[in-house]
């Protein structure tokens, strides 16, 4: 019968649960990709956590880095899809694309207020309503 040192073991052990969290970390990753970057449905998907998933993206900087790439392109399938339906002559595409990206033209909404009364602003007088 051979001995095996406790340490040798622990060390075993150690190994394989860091494999097993790999292989979980890049499966999550390819259900995040699925999932067009929604955690939910990638944990799901994978059995695991949320927390497990945020504590990896504090924990292992090339994972945070990965989802955030798995963001990125997710942001560019939705802008090139809002693009397609704006090339289609979509009213709604067009007036979202323009109040969010045509801001520095002008093209904000703005809401106006009118004062029927000009009297000063409650916060800015003092108990006799004249201004402090």
């Amino acid at each position: 019968m051979q001995f095996t040192h406790p340490d040798v073991t622990q060390r075993k052990i150690k190994e394989q649960k860091t494999a097993h969290m790999e292989q979980q970390k890049k499966q999550m990753l390819e259900a995040l990709e699925r999932s067009l970057g929604i955690v939910t449905t990638a944990c799901n998907a994978v059995g695991i956590g949320r927390t497990t998933h945020y504590r990896w993206m504090k924990e292992d900087p090339e994972y945070k880095q990965a989802v955030k790439d798995i963001d990125n392109r997710t942001l560019d399938f939705a802008e090139s899809h809002l693009h397609k339906l704006i090339k289609e002559g979509n009213p709604a595409a067009t007036i979202f694309f323009l109040k969010t990206k045509g801001k520095a033209r002008g093209y904000v909404e703005r809401q106006e207020i009118e004062m029927a009364e000009k009297k000063p602003l409650s916060w800015f007088t003092g108990d006799d309503s004249t201004v402090s």
